[in-house]
């Protein structure tokens, strides 16, 4: 460890259970978070001045004004460009720590990229927004023998579980399916930045814990910052029926070919992701600026048609903003992007 090092990190060198030893695989480390939002924000940015050597983040979208609430890299001139948020991120950290490695990957977490994106990161964040991503980061951890942590929030009450595949119960112990019915959203709900603060610290706490070598306390924490109450229990034991980590081994969710269209927690939106080929955006600016209006960067096109807005990736993905109905997503999609 440089000289350099030791002082930047003196603070935390200090604390017993890490010493300059714990610090060393600090360095070593690589770590990817799923998902850049109010979590992962906060999560990237600790884990940059924590000094884990080399963060890969992984986020489809995109900067607005009103993520500048709680998503705590981003700043105004994000949003007026509209950055990428991996990008906006990696940004960001770039003038925090010049000393560590930030992989910005501006893609969707889907089957067809997980292990490439995933592989090479030692330890799996959940900053996500949704159940499937959920089970596929579970099912692909479980398969890899990676540890990850789950972590949500709304209003202001947030939940964290730590999952080591072959230790801990999964995902799918706890969540053996997906919730059904209406589910308090940020945009149904609001959300507060303390809460999505708190929970992704745990988040990180944990991370380092255990590449520390400290291990983890394998509980299940919620918190609600506004009633001022936080519990704790103990994670149930593995489900031996679990179609995940049990004698069954499904990994379903690994393995599927066809991811369904998901509606955006918080943005009345919903992400289409069905082709396999990728979009000639210069083209398709062409082709839509003659039906409303249309803005473009080197990252995505946005596209109006009242009273929808539709953000369309390089890769085919699209996020159609103004409605949580997959079936009209798919309907615009195909009627302006075509299949």
């Amino acid at each position: 460890m440089h000289t350099s090092e030791r002082l930047r990190y003196s603070r935390q060198i200090l604390f017993p259970p890490i010493g300059e030893a714990g610090q060393e695989k600090l360095l070593a480390a690589h770590v990817a978070v799923v998902g850049c939002g109010a979590l992962g924000t906060f999560q990237a940015a600790a884990l940059a001045r924590a000094g884990i050597g080399t963060t890969t983040i992984i986020d489809r979208d995109y900067v607005e004004y009103s993520n500048l609430q709680r998503q705590w890299l981003f700043d105004e001139q994000d949003a007026a460009e509209a950055m990428p948020k991996a990008s906006a991120a990696a940004r960001a950290i770039a003038r925090i720590n010049s000393g560590v490695r930030v992989i910005p990957q501006i893609a969707d977490l889907n089957t067809t990229n997980v292990v490439e994106l995933l592989e090479a990161a030692d330890f799996i964040l959940d900053a996500t927004d949704n159940f499937e991503t959920r089970y596929l980061i579970n099912d692909y951890c479980l398969d890899a023998s990676k540890p990850w942590v789950y972590g949500a929030a709304v209003g202001s009450y947030g939940i964290t579980m730590p999952v080591v595949p072959g230790v801990s119960s999964c995902f799918r112990c706890v969540y053996p399916e997906q919730p059904t019915g209406g589910q308090p959203t940020c945009e149904t709900d609001g959300v507060l930045g303390s809460i999505t603060s708190v929970v992704a610290a745990i988040q990180v706490a944990d991370v380092i814990r255990f590449i520390t070598g400290n291990g983890f306390k394998h509980r299940i924490t919620t918190i609600d910052v506004w009633n001022g109450i936080t519990r704790q229990i103990d994670q149930p034991e593995r489900d031996p029926d679990c179609p995940a980590c049990g004698a069954a081994g499904e990994l379903s969710h690994l393995s599927g070919e066809r991811r369904a269209p998901i509606s955006l927690c918080g943005r009345d939106a919903v992400q289409i992701h069905e082709r396999r080929n990728p979009i000639n955006l210069i083209e398709l600016r062409e082709r839509l600026e003659k039906i409303a209006t249309v803005r473009a960067n080197e990252f995505a096109l946005r596209f109006f048609p009242t009273p929808y807005e539709m953000t369309i990736f390089p890769d085919g993905r699209a996020i159609i903003k103004g409605t949580t109905d997959p079936g009209v997503a798919r309907s615009l999609y195909a009627k302006y992007i075509g299949g």
